[in-house]
């Protein structure tokens, strides 16, 4: 053998090394995320979740090419589309073809009328769901913008679809409703969100972005779960940040809710994400008026001294920490922001008239800034 093939054959190896590891390391990943979601109920060991994932992410039957005709529906969601696939044979477990697109970061599936068959490999699927034919125009769009309480979504909602806000808040507070979506989007909506004490079980949940419809009336089912699933896409690229910083979803959206109702278009987040991480390492309550506004439940030009005393677990003047959960629906920057504070030695902050925030150390400094800013306007 020549030196140059010799040569070649360890650059093969080597690539085949290299691709191998990358799987494996793709299969460890998917197991964290996945095993905790499928399993949780059942008590499975990491070793049985791995052997079960790594078979997951093989063909259904590697023998089987017979065609199978798989419809894709217009405005299917990737969760939508895994489940079709799954109920088709085309794969084992729709669960783990989401986690394995999210991984991959792959988008641009298209709906359309498609021939798969059990032999073939996630990357297969993956290609060919990107080449739909059926092409349908938008009916409307559905823009929900960020800092928005689920009230005003619901009034939004309402007046695009011609669903009554009665109709649309009796299934968005439904016990059995909330039951089925919690099993949907596990990683989502947990216990915490059916608090007695919560106001709105999915406020802070439903993502601000603008929605297509390909239909005059979707149902409510389908307008919730396509901002649902909004909100598990963004969240999943933050998993491992939630872990570092020992933050579950819920505190998450709602530290993020807090920095958007404070924010302004002239706002650095990340600083006003320090002020409160500041606030909450000295013990001291994070006194943001916001939290004041939702516990009173309407709004209001300025908050009275008064205001400050209600009794609510929303009252940041009142209780320690985070207020019991999100006050309105955040942006991704403002989950960002949550995520990754600014490191100062900030501990107020003050908004003027013109949109400008004034950051301060001491209290006496922010008693200044406010006599200029706001006593005397």
């Amino acid at each position: 053998m020549s030196s140059i093939e010799s040569e070649s054959n360890q650059d093969q190896y080597k690539d085949k090394l290299i691709e191998k590891h990358k799987e494996a390391k793709l299969v460890r990943r998917i197991v964290l995320v996945a095993t905790i979601v499928i399993f949780i109920s059942l008590g499975a060991g990491i070793t049985f979740g791995y052997k079960y994932i790594e078979s997951a992410l093989q063909p259904v039957d590697p023998t089987n090419s017979e065609p199978v005709d798989v419809t894709i529906p217009i405005g299917s969601s990737t969760r939508g589309i895994a489940m079709i696939l799954e109920e088709n044979g085309i794969i084992k477990n729709a669960d783990v073809f989401r986690y394995y697109v999210k991984f991959k970061n792959e988008s641009g599936f298209m709906a359309g009328d498609y021939v798969l068959n059990p032999a073939m490999k996630f990357e297969e699927i993956i290609a060919s769901l990107k080449t739909g034919k059926i092409l349908q125009e938008v009916v409307f769009s559905l823009t929900i913008p960020e800092g928005k309480t689920l009230e005003q979504i619901v009034k939004i909602v309402s007046e695009k679809t011609g669903y009554t806000e009665e109709e649309l808040m009796t299934q968005l507070n439904d016990p059995e409703y909330l039951s089925s979506l919690m099993e949907q989007y596990p990683s989502v909506l947990t216990e915490d969100i059916l608090n007695e004490e919560i106001r709105y079980p999915l406020e802070g949940y439903l993502f601000p972005a603008t929605y297509p419809f390909y239909t005059e009336k979707p149902s409510i089912d389908q307008i919730v779960e396509v901002m649902l699933d909004k909100t598990e896409d963004v969240l999943f690229a933050y998993q491992d940040d939630m872990t570092e910083k020992e933050m579950t979803v819920h505190e998450l959206l709602t530290f993020a809710s807090l920095i958007e109702e404070e924010a302004t278009a002239k706002t650095d987040r990340e600083d006003i994400s320090s002020v409160f991480y500041n606030r909450i390492e000295e013990g001291m309550p994070l006194q943001t008026d916001p939290t004041v506004l939702y516990a009173l439940g309407k709004h209001k030009d300025r908050v009275l001294y008064e205001d400050l005393e209600i009794d609510s677990p929303y009252n940041t003047y009142v209780i320690q920490g985070l207020p019991i959960g999100p006050i309105a629906n955040a942006g991704q920057m403002s989950i960002e922001a949550a995520l990754h504070p600014s490191e100062t030695d900030f501990f107020y902050f003050l908004a003027t008239k013109d949109g400008e925030v004034i950051f301060t150390r001491t209290l006496d400094e922010h008693n200044r800034e406010k006599a200029k800013h706001i006593t005397n306007n």
